[in-house]
C-alpha cells in the first residue's frame, strides 16, 4: 500500500485540481472542499447542497464519541461552492453519483478518481486522506500551530499530527506548550507500573545492542544508514529537550 502524502507544491496542487475539473467538475468541488477545510472524504460525500451553501462554517461529528468539530470555509471557497450549487435542489447531494437517483458518489469511486488524477500527473502517493493531509500541511506551514490541527482532527497527541502531515516534530514547541494537566497525566503514566523506567531501559538496551554490533563485519550499508538516521533524530530530540526550559 502506498503512503498517502500531502501535496506540498502549489503548482502541483493547482494541476491536480485542473485534472479533476477535466474528469468531472464535481470531483474538483469535492477536492477543493477537502483541501480548503480539512474535512474527511466521507463527511464531504454525505453533504447535501443545503449543508454547504452560504455557510461560513460546517460542524460535523467525529470519532466514536461523536465529538463535534467546526471547520471553517474561507470566502474564496464559499464563492466556489455557492456558484456550483446555484439553482440546484437544496436536498440533492453535493457530490451526486447519478443524475437519475439522489445518491452521493461512493467513497470507493471518489478514491478511484483521486488516484486516477494522481497517475495522470505522475503522483503515486494519492489516497482518500490526501485532501485532509494537504490542508493540514499547508496550515502548519503557514501558522506553525500543530495544536489547532491536533484538536481539529481529534488526535491523541501532537506527535500523531506531525506523523499525519509527514513533518518532524518540533519538540521545543511541544514541550513548551504542554499544559499542567498534560504534564500531570504524563507523570502518572510514567510512574504507572514502572512504565517510564521500562521504556527508558528498552531504549538503552536497543542503543547498547547497536553500539555493541557497530563493528560487526556482517553489517551491510543499509544497517549503517538506519543507525545514522536514528542518531540524527535522537541528537535533534535531545538538543530540544536540553534547551527547553
Amino acid at each position: 500500500m502506498n503512503w498517502v502524502a500531502p501535496i506540498k507544491d502549489e503548482k502541483t496542487l493547482q494541476l491536480f485540481g485542473e485534472t479533476l475539473k477535466e474528469m468531472d467538475y464535481k470531483y474538483y468541488i469535492m477536492f477543493e472542499l477537502g483541501v480548503g477545510t480539512g474535512l474527511q472524504l466521507q463527511d464531504i460525500l454525505a453533504f447535501k447542497n443545503k449543508d454547504v451553501t452560504n455557510k461560513k462554517e460546517i460542524t460535523v461529528k467525529i470519532g466514536t464519541k461523536n465529538i463535534k468539530n467546526t471547520f471553517t470555509i474561507s470566502k474564496d471557497l464559499q464563492k466556489i461552492i455557492n456558484e456550483y450549487t446555484k439553482g440546484k435542489d437544496p436536498d440533492a447531494y453535493l457530490i451526486l453519483g447519478h443524475k437519475t437517483a439522489n445518491k452521493p458518489v461512493s467513497r470507493e469511486q471518489a478514491y478511484r478518481v483521486l488516484r486516477a488524477a494522481g497517475h495522470k500527473i505522475g503522483l503515486s502517493s494519492i489516497g482518500a486522506q490526501t485532501m485532509r493531509k494537504t490542508f493540514a500541511w499547508k496550515y502548519y506551514k503557514e501558522t506553525g500551530d500543530i495544536y489547532y490541527l491536533q484538536n481539529l482532527f481529534n488526535h491523541a497527541s501532537p506527535s500523531i499530527t506531525y506523523r499525519f502531515i509527514g513533518e518532524k516534530p518540533n519538540m521545543e514547541v511541544v514541550l513548551k506548550k504542554m499544559t499542567p494537566q498534560e504534564n500531570e497525566r504524563s507523570r502518572y503514566l510514567l510512574y504507572l507500573n514502572g512504565n517510564g523506567k521500562k521504556r527508558l531501559n528498552h531504549i538503552i538496551n536497543t542503543l547498547t545492542d547497536i553500539k555493541n554490533n557497530l563493528d560487526n563485519p556482517a553489517n551491510n550499508d543499509s544497517f549503517y544508514g538506519k543507525v545514522d538516521c536514528l542518531l540524527e533524530e535522537l541528537e535533534s530530540l535531545m538538543k530540544n529537550y536540553q534547551e527547553t526550559k
